[in-house]
């Protein structure tokens, strides 16, 4: 019989957690050799061996990955139950609500939209968490069992991570960022940082002759708002991370046809169906748009497709030569 039961997941879940067998029987309050026992079992009722144990504790194999992350997503819907059925009786929806977003949409698309929430809902308690926009982002959140929706930069023509449902919100143009009061901005040094992209963006910068190798990458956009607002260089940056700039930039158009991103949610079939999903969903549909953003024509949530996508990886420049693996969603 290969079922797992509960506390079989969550022993999976906490080693996986913990990264090693000894921190996760101290956290369940079980003995070292129950959780070793435990993990033993599952390894052999599913056929496959879920981690590597080591000297420095125990690191899951990439079939250990996958079993761990469906565990945390089956345990969410376990607790999700009795929140489910109150539901269904009262209609008040109630309980936490995590959701994990990229810093510019944290900062300026959820505050209006939980607040709205809130109101309709004061029994919600979401949680949120900000995550860099690079590589499975937001949907790994997710795809890993550790948030119940991501808000994530969706890509048209390449795949994302397995499993999931994603839907666009809207559309992003991206401008270029600068020093107030430079004559020639174009001819400033390229200031970069990590993040995922849509193709449109990609295709888009390999056809502009002008924009030069960065010669400086950060990890974070703030920092370089900081820098070109120095005179440092300059940038090309998305609409919402332009949002209240430092009192030093100006933000130039980048012409009728701008390079633009995608950006939607993603969540997984099981939790689509959960009331604060769905609630959620309802918010921000029908929250307004901040000046800039264009709506996206809403469509049924689908799946996500499977196959790796890229990112502008170490700077967007190098994607005209190479191209960065990096699974993000597609939208549908």
């Amino acid at each position: 019989m290969t079922d797992l039961a509960p506390q079989e997941l969550r022993i999976l879940v906490a080693v996986e957690r913990e990264q090693g067998f000894t921190a996760a029987a101290a956290a369940l309050g079980m003995t070292q050799s129950a959780v070793s026992h435990a993990v033993r079992t599952c390894e052999r009722k599913l056929g496959a061996v879920l981690f590597d144990r080591g000297r420095h504790g125990a690191t899951p194999t990439p079939a250990g990955r996958r079993v761990v992350g469906h565990a945390r997503r089956i345990l969410r819907l376990l607790d999700r139950l009795p929140f489910e059925a109150r539901e269904s009786e009262d209609g008040r929806v109630a309980g936490p609500l995590r959701i994990a977003a990229f810093r510019s949409v944290a900062a300026h698309v959820l505050p209006p939209v939980l607040a709205r929430l809130a109101e309709r809902h004061p029994d919600l308690a979401p949680e949120v968490s900000v995550i860099r926009d690079l590589g499975r982002g937001t949907a790994g959140e997710v795809a890993d069992g550790r948030a119940d929706l991501g808000l994530a930069t969706l890509n048209a023509d390449t795949a994302a991570v397995p499993g999931l449902v994603a839907a666009p919100l809207f559309t992003e143009p991206y401008a270029l960022a600068h020093r107030i009061g430079h004559p020639d901005p174009h001819s400033l040094p390229l200031v970069d940082w990590d993040e995922n992209c849509g193709s449109y963006t990609r295709s888009w910068w390999q056809r502009q002759d002008w924009i030069p190798s960065a010669t400086i990458n950060v990890a974070d956009d703030t920092v370089v708002l900081s820098l070109v607002a120095q005179g440092v260089g300059m940038a090309i940056m998305p609409h919402l991370t332009l949002l209240n700039p430092p009192a030093d930039l100006a933000v130039t158009d980048l012409g009728p046809q701008p390079p633009a991103r995608q950006v939607g949610y993603v969540t997984t079939p099981e939790l689509a169906r959960t009331a604060p999903v769905r609630a959620l969903i309802r918010e921000l549909r029908a929250a307004p748009l901040l000046p800039g953003l264009t709506r996206t024509a809403e469509r049924a949530p689908g799946r996500a497709a499977q196959s790796p996508t890229a990112s502008r990886g170490q700077s967007p420049t190098a994607s005209r030569s190479r191209a960065n693996s990096a699974a993000i969603p597609s939208s549908v």
